[in-house]
This record gives structure tokens, C-alpha cells and sequence, in this order.
């Protein structure tokens, strides 16, 4: 087992600081959101170069931690389809410099007819915006093979691909190699939120040897709709039950801290590792 953690949740910038503050913490290496993460790396077309590419795979390589996922999250179903086209385009160029990261893997949630912020809209549960998912995600495929990189897509309640169902529909119509990644917490509403394990057990099934990494999340129930995430080890969830299936299904899981700052990341990662040693 691999813990990791979103490298702009960890409160510093540069390949430096990141790498000194993730070896202090203990903690494997990070998913990559370079425009997060550094300041001279724009969300822009060309916003990334391969000399900078290079140099972070090089040093990461070097202090023996890794990069399991580049992150280049877009919404493919932006009703601003000149601004979709564009985010297409910037993830494309990551799927061209992933492997210079020393990573073979970017993802992206599946977005939200809503546009900004991507919460839940009727029309993103429609047959029109699932295939353009697919569309999108077809064309990124086709990229993603002439530089021995894969897409890797993740669900979530308020988006296209909105439980375990849907996003493994959007796969089978793409009939391109994907990879998925898991974010229970993403697939849990005000209805289905006491059903967690169910939806775990399910994507576990449902994806059996095809996922890349699990989020980390923790939240409290709420009786007024939606979950509220809270910092991974203070939640209700019931983590041993979670971690035992995960480890179950995968002993050398990568499991990504998201949301988890500050202070609480030392916590978190000690939950983890000692729920881990236990199940």
C-alpha cells in the first residue's frame, strides 16, 4: 500500500518543497495538478514545458517518491463549448509530458452540465451529454496511446457519470483502454449516504483490476441533503470497514489523501497506516 496526497493540499509549492514536506509527513508521493502546485506552470495551452515535464519527473525519481496520477480535471460537457475545447486541448498536452513526470496517467471527473461550479444539473443525466463524454474521453484515448500514456476517469453524484453504473457504461461505449479512479465519497448523496459500503463493494466488483488509485475522503452524515467532507480520521465513515475491503480487493492500493490539509494530514496519515496494519 501507497499513501499519497493531492500535492496542492499540502500548503507548499515547488518540486523542493513538495518533496521535503511529503518525506517529512511519510507519505509516498502526490497526484500532480502541476498548475496547482507551481507558480511558473499555467492552466494555459503550452502552459507546461518538457524541461520543467522532465525535471520534476527527474527529482521525484531521485527521493524515490512517486506520481501515480497527473491530474488535468476538466468539464467535457461546459455548455461554453469554446472553453471545453480548450481544457481538452490542455489535457491532451499533459497526456504528451505525463511520462517525462515518470507517471503514465491523467485524469478528469466527467463535469456538470452546470458549467461553474460543476454541481448537479438534470441535463447532465441525459443520453446527449454521456455520449459527448464519451466523445471527449474517446478523442483523449486516441491521444493518450501515441505517447504510452492511459486516461484515467472518475465519477461523482453530481456529474455526468454519476454513480458506479454510469461511469462503467461511459467505458465500455469508449472501448479504449481507461483507468478508473475511485472517490467513494464523490458517489455518496443525501439518499445514498448510509449505503456507502454498498457503492465501495459495487465500484470494487465493477472495476475489479482496473483502478488507479482510491481518494481518501471522510465526512459527516447530514440529515439536510449532501455529506459534509470533514478531514480524513474525524468523519463518521466507518474507515476500518472501508480500508479492509479496499485492502482485500488490492494490498498494494495507492490511497490518495483529497481534501486532507494542514495539521490533519500527520493524523491522517497515521489512521491509515495503523487501520491498515490492523484489518
Amino acid at each position: 500500500m501507497k499513501i499519497c496526497i493531492r500535492a496542492h493540499d499540502l500548503g507548499k509549492k515547488g518540486t523542493e518543497n513538495i518533496l521535503s514536506e511529503i518525506a517529512r509527513l511519510g507519505i509516498d508521493g502526490v497526484q500532480m495538478v502541476c498548475y496547482k502546485a507551481y507558480d511558473d506552470i499555467a492552466y494555459t495551452p503550452g502552459g507546461i514545458s518538457l524541461q520543467q515535464a522532465q525535471g520534476i519527473g527527474q527529482a521525484f525519481a531521485d527521493a524515490g517518491k512517486i506520481i501515480p496520477l497527473v491530474g488535468a480535471y476538466f468539464n467535457p460537457v461546459h455548455p461554453d463549448r469554446e472553453k471545453a475545447a480548450r481544457c481538452e486541448a490542455i489535457f491532451a498536452e499533459y497526456l504528451q509530458l505525463c511520462r517525462a513526470m515518470g507517471c503514465s496517467y491523467v485524469g478528469s471527473e466527467t463535469g456538470s452540465c452546470n458549467g461553474d461550479p460543476w454541481s448537479y444539473h438534470p441535463d447532465s443525466r441525459t443520453e446527449t451529454s454521456l455520449q459527448l463524454v464519451v466523445e471527449t474521453f474517446s478523442r483523449l484515448c486516441d491521444a493518450a496511446s501515441q505517447h504510452g500514456a492511459m486516461v484515467a476517469v472518475e465519477g461523482a453524484a453530481d456529474h455526468v457519470c454519476y454513480n458506479v453504473a454510469t461511469l462503467a457504461e461511459a467505458r465500455r461505449r469508449i472501448g479504449k483502454p481507461t483507468k478508473v479512479i475511485f472517490d467513494l465519497f464523490n458517489y455518496m448523496d443525501g439518499e445514498n449516504q448510509h449505503d456507502y459500503l454498498s457503492i465501495l463493494e459495487e465500484g470494487l466488483q465493477t472495476f475489479a483490476g482496473e483502478i488507479l488509485l482510491f481518494h481518501m475522503k471522510d465526512c459527516k452524515f447530514s440529515s439536510e441533503g449532501k455529506p459534509k467532507q470533514v478531514p480524513f480520521g474525524t468523519g463518521d465513515l466507518d474507515l476500518e470497514a472501508i480500508l479492509s475491503r479496499i485492502k482485500k480487493y488490492d494490498e498494494n492500493a495507492v490511497l490518495t489523501l483529497e481534501g486532507t490539509t494542514n495539521r490533519d494530514i500527520t493524523h491522517a496519515v497515521k489512521t491509515i497506516n495503523e487501520i491498515w496494519e490492523r484489518v
